[in-house]
């Protein structure tokens, strides 16, 4: 997730000792992203903390939003005059957006190192290779977080509430104990007539990073059992993040074990280890912060582990209903700059000149309530659809769905009548229709 301000940050301890804060640190960060829901749970008898939760039935809403309809027309902020992208030369973000004809999906120029939008009027966008959609955006969520419902019921309501199929479904799985997909996430995927993409992410937690790139045997153990699992159970292509935002636990001295080229070398051998085994239908996903106190350390790019094990980029970024860090418009929030002495271009620019040929996913969205600005919510969300059109690269969105987290902080979509609409309005549109197929 984005990074908070510093008075939201947790507190630690300054007399426990050194190796409980890092292993308290790193869990409670996890926690925060999601990866509590699948923490502390009494296990069922296959070790799945999630297999009591009902398969889903098919909800009785529509399937998907009319593809006719049109999209509003571009408006940019008048705080942000300048393009996000201008430093990359000549390209998409140069190119005004005009709303498109009805019954017209219009494609936008690709970015650099991608193909352009194949479909046009009368035209499917589709999953295609390391699920690449052909046009548009893959729309999808992380249902239920922090709560009691979660999976197959919290997406359920979900789907109900916005009145729309998600194409990906998002969960968080953590150390060497439970096999994925697991059974219920396999039913979300294989739904009649709501086929979706899983995107699941792990964290493994039964060694530092140096020690697993270095071949711990008791994660190599379990990574051999998930590869003999996925192909078994389940070989479509999915999404696959190897402990997402790992910036945040970075220990940059060395022999702690959590160096970014640690981190980088770790990711490489998960990687390796399970494509090794015959799992060839995973497509990673390398899943920053975007926090930019993290991203302009001198040792951040050494987090990459390599365009041979990094099929997307994914970064997790929140917009602030009130004032302050996180607020403003889509270009601000996400694609935020820093000048300066430690200047930073932007995610999005980051990402679109240091590896221009790779795709790239928002992990992890949503626009946290306020009481004193509700409205805010509600206009992010009416100008979002226009707003995308000027980052070609993103080829998909996963909502962050919670009526609290730790701090008591709602992304939730409909918290209050007028952001649902909103939200609602926002899936209908034609940029986010991508069918999912096998």
């Amino acid at each position: 997730m984005n990074r908070r301000p510093r008075r939201f940050r947790l507190v630690r301890l300054a007399a426990v000792p050194a190796a409980f804060v890092l292993s308290v640190a790193t869990t409670l960060a996890w926690a925060w992203t999601g990866g509590v829901d699948q923490l502390g749970l009494p296990l069922g008898p296959v070790g799945d903390p999630t297999v009591s939760l009902p398969v889903i039935a098919a909800p009785e809403f529509p399937v998907l939003g009319d593809p006719r309809r049109s999209e509003p027309a571009h408006s940019r902020s008048k705080s942000d005059p300048a393009d996000p992208t201008v430093t990359t030369g000549k390209g998409a973000a140069d190119t005004p957006y005009t709303s498109s004809e009805p019954g017209m999906i219009a494609p936008r120029i690709a970015a650099p190192g991608l193909a352009p939008d194949q479909a046009a009027r009368g035209g499917a966008c589709v999953t295609g290779r390391k699920l690449i959609p052909t046009c548009n955006v893959l729309w999808g969520v992380a249902p239920g977080a922090h709560t009691e419902s979660r999976g197959a019921s919290a997406l359920a309501a979900f789907e109900r509430k916005t009145g729309r199929t998600q194409a990906i479904y998002h969960a968080y799985h953590g150390g060497i104990r439970q096999l994925f997909p697991t059974e219920q996430e396999i039913a979300i995927a294989h739904q009649s007539g709501r086929h979706r993409v899983l995107f699941l992410n792990w964290k493994p937690e039964s060694a530092s990073w140096a020690a697993i790139a270095r071949g711990d045997r008791r994660t190599d153990a379990f990574l051999d059992r998930l590869a003999v699992h996925i192909k078994r159970t389940f070989p479509e292509q999915f999404f696959f993040a190897v402990h997402h935002e790992g910036e945040n636990d970075v220990r940059e001295r060395a022999g702690s074990g959590y160096t970014a080229r640690d981190y980088a070398a770790m990711y490489r051998h998960v990687i390796n280890r399970l494509r090794a085994h015959g799992v060839n239908n995973i497509v990673s996903v390398l899943v920053h912060m975007a926090y930019i106190k993290h991203a302009t350390q001198s040792w951040f790019n050494s987090m990459y582990p390599g365009d041979d094990v990094v099929d997307w980029i994914g970064f997790d970024t929140y917009a602030y209903s009130d004032p302050g860090y996180g607020h403003g418009d889509f270009a601000q929030v996400f694609n935020k700059r820093l000048e300066g002495k430690q200047r930073w271009p932007g995610f999005y620019t980051w990402a679109l000149t240091r590896h221009p040929g790779k795709p790239l996913m928002i992990a992890e969205w949503g626009v946290w309530s306020s009481k004193r600005n509700t409205g805010y919510k509600v206009d992010f969300y009416k100008e979002l659809g226009a707003e995308i059109r000027r980052f070609p690269k993103i080829r998909a969105m996963v909502q962050f769905e919670t009526p609290h987290n730790q701090k008591g902080q709602d992304s939730s979509v409909d918290s209050t009548p007028a952001a649902l609409q909103a939200y609602r309005n926002l899936g209908k549109l034609p940029i986010f229709q991508v069918a999912v197929t096998p």
